[in-house]
């Protein structure tokens, strides 16, 4: 007699998170490469270019506190030090630096997506393919980029217009306006909320866009259009997966900075065991959020197709295919997608 089968999970970010742990677990020295190779070098960086920048500007100070020297840690010298004009060196090593994490940020998501998403049905998955996905999902990836960020920033120079254009109302009724005043403050940090709340909106609607464009080769403003499309009735799990994500990554930055006060001296600080030891242990937390948080965009992804009714072809003509499943193969065989949005 056959067994009944039991109620479909409800579709929440532990759902999300528990299956992209099922793939990751079941081609776990697949990712452990490409993390070695793409990730660790992008978290090692974002880890350390806060005090190899510090240490360009001004030398004078140790290098393991520079972090805590700097904004937002030390008002008073912000306010009441005068700051060396910026030399050619750090505008440089600045825009290396947004190249070198820009392309392998780039080469992170194509690849692990490639990967999570064959993963997902039980494909095969080999590092060779993984690798040569990315030559032809950069240029796509890096075109959706930038069209994003133009109209991020598109929006902040509206809102930045709109705090002008009332301050300069308000000058043309004779009313002095005092910049330092509470009312000029709390404006400002009203029109800086509203901003803040349109920039999550967008990256909440397009949580998919970059799975989208390594998934199903598009690029440009359709990627975007078409994420904000499949995550209707899921805003709540993207944006569950988006704060969770960011929270626990600026945490292990801020403390990874916070730590790093314990050492002395700026040659010192990089010969200590323990500072060592903090910027390792830091960038490996950081290399595995952000892997888990690109395995997780592209389950969010295969779970929005499947309640969208999208994935119910995908998953028969999966099931046609002829696979041989091997007491290794556990984890690693297709499935079907059944969930219920909590």
């Amino acid at each position: 007699m056959a067994t009944p089968a039991g109620p479909a999970p409800r579709l929440g970010i532990c759902t999300v998170l528990s299956e992209s742990k099922r793939i990751l677990n079941a081609h776990s020295r697949h990712f452990l490469a490409l993390s070695v190779l793409f990730l660790l070098p992008l978290s090692f960086s974002l880890v350390v270019y806060p005090t190899l920048i510090q240490l360009l500007a001004d030398p004078t100070p140790n290098n393991s506190q520079v972090l805590l020297r700097s904004p937002p840690f030390n008002f008073h010298d912000h306010y009441h030090q005068q700051k060396p004009p910026i030399s050619s060196n750090t505008l440089i090593l600045s825009l290396l630096y947004s190249l070198f994490v820009c392309a392998f940020s780039l080469f992170a998501v194509g690849s692990i997506t490639f990967s999570v998403f064959h993963g997902f049905y039980g494909r095969p998955v080999k590092f060779v393919s993984a690798i040569k996905s990315i030559f032809t999902s950069f240029f796509p990836l890096l075109a959706t980029l930038i069209i994003s960020q133009v109209i991020l920033s598109l929006f902040a120079i509206a809102f930045g217009l709109f705090l002008f254009l009332v301050t300069r109302v308000i000058e043309l009724f004779g009313i002095d306006v005092e910049y330092s005043s509470p009312y000029f403050v709390t404006l400002y940090g009203v029109v800086l909320l509203l901003l803040a709340m349109v920039f999550v909106y967008l990256q909440v609607n397009w949580t998919l866009a970059y799975v989208v464009v390594v998934v199903e080769s598009s690029w440009g403003f359709e990627p975007l259009r078409r994420s904000a499309s499949l995550i209707k009735g899921m805003r709540g799990v993207a944006l569950s997966l988006l704060l969770f994500f960011g929270t626990f990554a600026g945490v292990v930055v801020w403390t990874g900075a916070v730590s790093a006060v314990g050492s002395d001296g700026a040659s010192e600080g990089w010969k200590s065991w323990g500072f060592v030891v903090q910027i390792v242990v830091t960038s490996t937390l950081l290399m595995l959020l952000l892997l888990y948080n690109a395995a997780a965009n592209t389950v969010l992804y295969m779970y929005c197709k499947a309640i969208h009714g999208e994935l119910a072809i995908e998953i028969a003509e999966e099931f046609a295919r002829e696979y041989v499943s091997l007491p290794s193969d556990d984890g690693k065989v297709p499935h079907i997608v059944s969930v219920v949005i909590s």
